[in-house]
C-alpha cells in the first residue's frame, strides 16, 4: 500500500485525468460516475484528480519535514549527548524542554499564523515542531552507545572524538531513528492536513486533503463523496506509514523477531 501511494504521488500529474483546478459548474456536486470516478466538488472540479495531486503535495511536505527535522534533530541531539556537560544541560534542559512545554500543534499554528500560509512556511513551522523528538531520541541513544566497551576501546586506542562520534556512535543509533522517520512522516502529513483544514496550510488552488475536507463541510449531507475520498486517502497513507515503521522496527531489532 505504501509503495502504491508513493507511486501515485510521483506520477500524479500524469495520472490525473483532469486539471485539478479546472472548474465546470455544470457538473458541480456530481456523484461518482464513469467520467468522474470520485465525483466533483462545489466548483465542478474533478475530485479524483485533486486527490491524486493532493497525494503528491502531502508526501512532498511530509518528506521535506522529516528530512529537515531528522537532520537537525540528529545533529543537535547527537552532539549534545556526546559532549555532555554544560552543552547537554543547555540543549536538553533549556532548548528542548522549552519547546516541548508547548503543545506541538499549537506551536505550529502560531508559527504559520505569524509567517502566513504557504507550503514553504508550513514546512518550516512543522520542522520547528518536529526536530525536538529526533533530538531527544538521538541524545538518549548516544548516551547509551557511548558507554559501551567498543567505544571506550576506540577512545583508549587514540581515536579522535570526531572519529569516535562519526564512525562508532552514529552508525549504532540509526536504527530507532529510521523507525521514527516513518512515524514522523505520518504525523507531518496529519499536521499538514489539520493546518490546511484550518486555512493555514496549503493555499488554493493547490489541492490538499485538508483543504478539500474544509471545502466539503458545507456539503456533508448533499455530497458526502467530497468527504469520503480525501478522508480515505489520508487514513490509508497514515496507516501505511505506521505499518511500515512497525515492520521496519521488527526487521531491524532481532529481539522482536523471536
Amino acid at each position: 500500500m505504501a509503495t502504491l501511494i508513493a507511486v501515485v504521488g510521483l506520477l500524479a500529474p500524469w495520472l490525473a485525468p483532469f486539471d485539478p483546478s479546472a472548474q465546470d459548474l455544470e457538473v458541480r456536486l456530481e456523484g461518482p460516475s464513469s467520467n468522474h470516478p470520485f465525483g466533483t466538488d462545489e466548483l465542478g472540479r474533478d475530485i479524483f484528480s485533486r486527490v491524486l495531486v493532493g497525494t503528491r503535495v502531502s508526501l512532498g511536505i511530509g518528506l521535506s519535514v522529516v528530512l529537515i527535522s531528522s537532520v537537525v534533530g540528529v545533529a543537535v541531539g547527537g552532539v549534545s549527548g556526546f559532549l555532555g556537560g554544560r552543552v547537554d544541560t543547555f540543549v536538553t534542559g533549556v532548548v528542548i524542554n522549552a519547546l516541548q512545554a508547548f503543545p506541538g500543534i499549537l506551536l505550529a499554528i502560531a508559527l504559520v499564523a505569524f509567517l502566513g500560509p504557504g507550503i514553504a512556511k508550513l514546512i518550516l513551522a512543522l520542522s520547528v515542531m518536529g526536530w525536538v523528538g529526533y533530538a531527544r531520541l538521538t541524545r538518549g541513544q548516544v548516551l547509551k552507545v557511548k558507554a559501551l566497551d567498543f567505544v571506550e576501546a576506540a577512545t583508549a586506542l587514540g581515536a579522535s572524538r570526531r572519529r569516535v562520534f562519526v564512525f562508532h556512535i552514529l552508525p549504532n543509533v540509526v536504527q530507532p531513528i529510521l523507525v521514527q522517520v516513518g512515524i514522523g512522516m505520518a504525523g507531518a502529513i496529519l499536521a499538514e492536513a489539520f493546518l490546511s483544514f484550518l486555512g493555514l496550510g496549503v493555499t488554493p488552488p493547490t489541492p490538499s486533503w485538508g483543504s478539500m475536507l474544509n471545502e466539503a463541510r458545507n456539503h456533508l449531507f448533499d455530497a458526502p463523496h467530497m468527504v469520503v475520498f480525501p478522508s480515505v486517502m489520508l487514513m490509508a497513507t497514515v496507516m501505511s506509514l505506521n505499518l511500515v515503521s512497525d515492520a521496519l522496527r521488527d526487521w531491524l531489532d532481532p529481539k522482536t523477531s523471536v
